[in-house]
């Protein structure tokens, strides 16, 4: 059973008063000894009594404010119960009421912060959902269509068979790499993969990134340039991770590249141990609304999420959470001419970590 709760003014009124009841009793056992004379007995009652009505009128004026301070915070712990959540009181008072006040609130702002999250989490978990189904429900339903047609003998013509079987490998390339990436991205988020950056040279990743795609880059007569310091500065970095970040960008610069284009890889060293790498494109850009959400999972800037854009959105979102692994940042910007400038940062490598990287070079080359 739940025992009657009594409010902080009613308890330290009643202690003054229990406090002024012990002194009367002491004097009239005093009194009742003939320890005391009656007119003393009668002086030192009537001074206790007066003091303890002063007492008591001083208790209830200090009490007063220390009352409305833990009203608030009760009232506050009322709001945040009903779903108004980053309630915060006036921070007044003593200095433990104030102590009080101060984590209450940091408690309140802490509250409001995790469910703001929680709920960024479930709706992009919902339109990840939404967005996934979207991606595989097209290509699925072309496998279905072109096998079917080619199991019931539809198609007849040798020539139209080759287009569907292409359709057919094309549309399964494309599934295996939506596959890979969501598999990819679940990783990192669940942290799975061990971290065990080393030096890797940045030209080296900036290459076999060109080498990766030669294809599509011939395919849109593309023309590449690539600008970095002398030496080649030394990057920390899983080398896997650093080429998958490269390999992102430089996708998504050639699917939004006109064809006979430029594409321009440059790299400088900053403040702060870092290296910055950009790799600017002569798209059509980002829309300045859409900078952020452009590393967004499942996030395209054609709003009709045509087939032909290339990716399914997640490509940009993979380079940012690895960048971000690595310690670094990753960015857009416009470019002079109309197109985009994605930046990325990563740890710059010791000396001593590139001399050992250097030994390492040298020992694989004598062994070849």
């Amino acid at each position: 059973m739940r025992g009657r709760t009594v409010r902080l003014r009613t308890y330290l009124l009643l202690s003054n008063a229990v406090s002024l009841g012990v002194i009367l009793a002491v004097l009239f056992y005093c009194y009742s000894r003939m320890l005391l004379s009656a007119p003393t007995f009668v002086w030192l009652g009537g001074a206790t009594l007066l003091a303890g009505g002063l007492s008591f009128i001083l208790h209830f004026v200090l009490v007063m404010p220390l009352a409305r301070a833990a009203n608030r915070i009760g009232e506050a712990s009322g709001k945040i119960a009903s779903g108004e959540l980053g309630t915060e009181v006036p921070i007044v008072g003593p200095a433990e009421f104030r102590l009080l006040a101060e984590r209450f609130n940091a408690m309140s702002r802490r509250l409001k912060t995790s469910f703001e999250n929680v709920t960024r989490s479930e709706s992009s978990r919902r339109e990840l959902v939404a967005n996934v189904a979207h991606d595989l429900r097209t290509p699925l339903a072309l496998l279905q269509s072109h096998s079917e047609a080619l199991l019931d003998g539809v198609v007849e013509d040798e020539t139209a068979r080759g287009d569907y079987l292409q359709v057919i490998r094309k549309e399964s390339i494309r599934l295996g790499r939506l596959v890979q990436d969501l598999f990819d991205l679940s990783k990192l988020d669940a942290g799975s993969d061990p971290f065990e950056p080393r030096p890797v040279a940045l030209e080296d990743v900036l290459i076999d990134a060109l080498n990766v795609y030669r294809p599509k880059l011939e395919e849109k007569n593309l023309e590449v340039v690539v600008k970095l310091p002398e030496p080649s500065p030394l990057v920390w970095g899983v080398e896997s991770e650093l080429r998958r970040i490269a390999a992102n960008l430089l996708d998504n610069a050639i699917r939004h590249s006109p064809n006979g284009g430029c594409i321009e890889w440059r790299a400088a060293i900053v403040e702060g141990g870092m290296v910055s790498i950009a790799l600017r494109d002569e798209g059509d850009g980002v829309p300045e609304e859409e900078r952020e959400r452009i590393f967004e999972r499942f996030f395209r800037s054609d709003r009709s999420r045509r087939r032909e854009g290339g990716g399914a959105g997640l490509g940009l979102s993979i380079a940012k959470s690895l960048t971000e692994r690595h310690g670094g940042e990753i960015g857009v910007t416009p470019a002079g001419d109309g197109g985009s400038e994605f930046r990325f940062t990563l740890k710059l490598a010791d000396a001593g970590s590139g001399a050992a990287l250097g030994r390492r070079r040298d020992a694989e080359d004598e062994g070849a």
